[in-house]
């Protein structure tokens, strides 16, 4: 195979719906509480985990920082339920992900890059790249499905797919960034 590059588009509800939620508070509904002291942003995304799943929060903190263009070695779903990744630093990810299904291919990937304040809820069954960072140390809130049964089925994938960011949206990630 010759080598694939993905140009990754700006992340947006609307190019994202069709493989998970895009978390954030951009254009969402709020409203007041504790007296008008805080803004509350409620329903951000659709967690599913299943009839016997529980939620499970965790953080996971990166130890490698990437570098672009980003290569994309293996992908994975979790078909028992959904999978969230939110930053609790502002931080740039760059997501991949390709539609629910049993087979998945180079044309089956898209490529997004988050603005620094959004996070990702993968619906359930969706492809998806692991967690990328651009520094080590950058830390994500992870809302994920707890409970019996295997809930996470990997692909390797061909060597040369790599994923070209938009210029600027990644500070010292360099090749493209």
């Amino acid at each position: 195979m010759s080598e694939c590059i993905l140009e990754a588009r700006l992340l947006t509800r609307e190019a994202f719906a069709p493989f998970g939620d895009v978390i954030e508070t951009e254009g969402a509904r709020h409203y007041p509480i504790n007296r008008g002291t805080v803004e509350r942003f409620d329903d951000l995304a659709s967690v599913d985990v299943g009839e016997d799943g529980r939620v499970v929060v965790g953080i996971v903190e990166c130890t490698h920082a990437a570098r672009a263009p980003v290569p994309v070695r293996m992908i994975e779903r979790h078909p028992a339920g959904t999978q969230a990744f939110i930053p609790i630093d502002e931080v740039v990810m760059c997501v991949v992900v390709a539609p629910a299904g049993d087979e998945v291919g180079p044309a089956d990937l898209q490529a997004f890059v988050s603005n620094g304040r959004q996070g990702v809820n993968y619906h359930r069954g969706t492809w998806h790249m692991p967690l990328v960072a651009f520094e080590a140390g950058q830390r994500f809130l992870v809302v994920d499905r707890g409970g019996p049964g295997d809930n996470c089925e990997e692909r390797e994938l061909e060597p040369d797919i790599r994923v070209s960011l938009p210029a600027g949206t990644v500070r010292g990630a360099g090749g493209g960034a």
